[in-house]
């Protein structure tokens, strides 16, 4: 891929594709992890007299025109007061008034793009929709890795009509795993948490062929306790997986990758702040009961093998973190990968994100990836259609 430090930057209008997907309540940023994880992009093209049009998409609006709920102004509030300059939104996403506003920026200046969900052709990958943005720029940069397993107009569609390059996040992010997966120090432990096991089964494939040990927390471990003959309760099983997962525990065995399951969890009879909860043996699960955190006995044994680890993949909550009476085991393994630093640490996922910080490790990992789906369809081997268009 070419990068964007070989681009003719000076006087240049730059669309640069992010991924500024970020929680937003009354009007104000939340987390704005993925904002600070593009600004040395930014603050390249700014330093290079670029001028500067920034794209993103926010949500899931209905793709028929402005929708206050998921609006970009919050946004480039945010991104404006970490820039110290001053941020503009446009109108609509395409248009006139957009092409005069994108025309009239001037070297050193940022304008953002209102949201491109709000035109349906964004998801479709339109032909014209992709021109369209295009004509409003000279270079296309994508620094939206956590979006780059979507075939959209401005991930794919886009780069037909400019020269396009490589944000320096995306290729970190790409670099990082690459080496992770294919050169790295060992002991090499994955974590996975989550709810469903059916939305990691390629990932855990995978990983078995580079892992030296595989910790499974999160919903997803009842499918493998069920396999086992473990009676879960009222727990989250997915039946179709069972077999699956039966098939995956003699597949580590086979391939000698050290496979841990919860001993112990935390259960309750709903998901509530105010939950009454047993802590119980997997063997000991109520049946009007469900489990919705590793239990303490769990939380040792993995922070104990996480200490030993020289990389550290982790991916998914170990529970119901979000909820006093179900966060210890989450936040436990988070100390333990934070607190490891002979290790190579890299989290990812919305939710593995939040809860590091939410317990305020973010500056104690190695590598915080922005993606999701993204980070997971790579780990899977596969081409991501917004990478292969720049290769």
């Amino acid at each position: 891929m070419k990068l964007v430090n070989e681009a003719n930057l000076p006087g240049s209008r730059v669309l640069l594709r992010v991924d500024f997907n970020v929680p937003v309540e009354d009007g104000v940023v939340v987390d704005d992890t993925r904002i600070r994880s593009v600004l040395p992009t930014i603050r390249y093209l700014l330093d290079n007299q670029a001028r500067v049009i920034i794209a993103s998409h926010q949500g899931r609006p209905k793709g028929q025109g402005y929708e206050r709920e998921f609006t970009l102004a919050p946004i480039a509030e945010a991104l404006s007061s970490l820039l110290k300059i001053p941020v503009k939104v446009t109108h609509d996403v395409l248009g006139m008034q957009t092409s005069a506003d994108c025309e009239e920026l001037q070297p050193g200046e940022v304008l953002m793009l209102e949201n491109l969900r709000f035109d349906a052709r964004e998801q479709e990958n339109d032909t014209e929709f992709a021109w369209a943005l295009a004509s409003l720029a000279d270079i296309y940069v994508n620094d939206a890795f956590a979006a780059s397993h979507r075939a959209h107009a401005s991930i794919v569609g886009v780069t037909q009509f400019l020269p396009s390059f490589a944000g320096f996040l995306l290729y970190r992010e790409i670099e990082t795993i690459h080496r992770m997966t294919t050169r790295p120090d060992r002991p090499f432990v994955a974590i996975l948490g989550g709810s469903k096991v059916s939305d990691k089964i390629e990932v855990i494939d995978s990983l078995f062929d580079v892992v030296d040990g595989l910790i499974i927390g999160g919903a997803m471990c009842f499918t493998f306790l069920a396999a086992l003959g473990y009676s879960v309760g009222g727990s989250l099983v997915e039946p179709d997986w069972i077999e699956w997962a039966g098939e995956a525990i003699a597949k580590a065995e086979s391939k000698n990758v050290r496979l841990m399951l919860p001993t112990d969890v935390i259960t309750a009879k709903e998901i509530s702040e105010f939950s009454l909860t047993t802590t119980c043996t997997v063997d000991n699960i109520r049946d009007d009961e469900m489990g919705l955190d590793i239990g303490p006995q769990t939380s040792d044994a993995y922070c104990e093998y996480i200490n030993e680890a020289r990389t550290v993949l982790w991916n998914g909550p170990m529970g119901v973190y979000e909820l006093a009476p179900f966060v210890q085991g989450t936040r436990k393994v988070a100390t333990a990968v934070a607190m490891n630093q002979k290790a190579t640490t890299i989290i990812g996922g919305g939710d593995t994100i939040a809860a590091v910080s939410k317990f305020g490790y973010n500056d104690l990992v190695s590598f915080v990836s922005t993606g999701g789906g993204a980070l997971l369809e790579l780990l899977e081997g596969k081409d991501l259609p917004g990478i292969a268009v720049l290769q």
